[in-house]
């Protein structure tokens, strides 16, 4: 009994102590960031391997135009427009048909010279990346 009524307020405080975190800015994001590792967590045997990121030179870079694009191999995999909510990076990706398609990036850490990031969708993907 004594143990239950210990372990509740620590719940409820570990709780508000992560309800507490401090939205990302937009601000926070501008720049080039170089990726530094690429990782599945459901399936970490599916990871990218280091020599393939050195060879390609993958970053991500944010503009102050709210806009954003993704590098790989020198050639663009992705561009769009975001914005930010809460711990997320919303994105809306500029499809080549014209169309569009939007989804968050979940920012697990985020200091002013790394972030690590990951999609939410079922194939998830983690991203390490140093600000350049």
């Amino acid at each position: 009994m004594t143990k239950r009524l210990f372990l509740i307020p620590a719940i409820i405080l570990l709780l508000f102590a992560a309800s507490c975190k401090t939205s990302i800015s937009k601000e926070a994001l501008y720049g080039k960031w170089k990726y530094i590792k690429v990782e599945h967590p459901d399936d970490p045997t599916d990871s990218v391997r280091s020599a393939e990121i050195t060879y390609n030179a993958p970053y991500i870079r944010f503009f102050d135009t709210d806009s954003l694009q993704m590098i790989w191999g020198g050639k663009i995999l992705s561009h769009g427009t975001f914005t930010t909510k809460g711990q997320n990076i919303l994105y809306t990706e500029k499809m080549p048909d014209g169309t569009t398609r939007s989804f968050p990036f979940w920012v697990i850490n985020l200091t002013d010279k790394e972030i690590v990031f990951e999609t939410t969708v079922a194939d998830k993907s983690r991203v390490t990346a140093m600000k350049e």
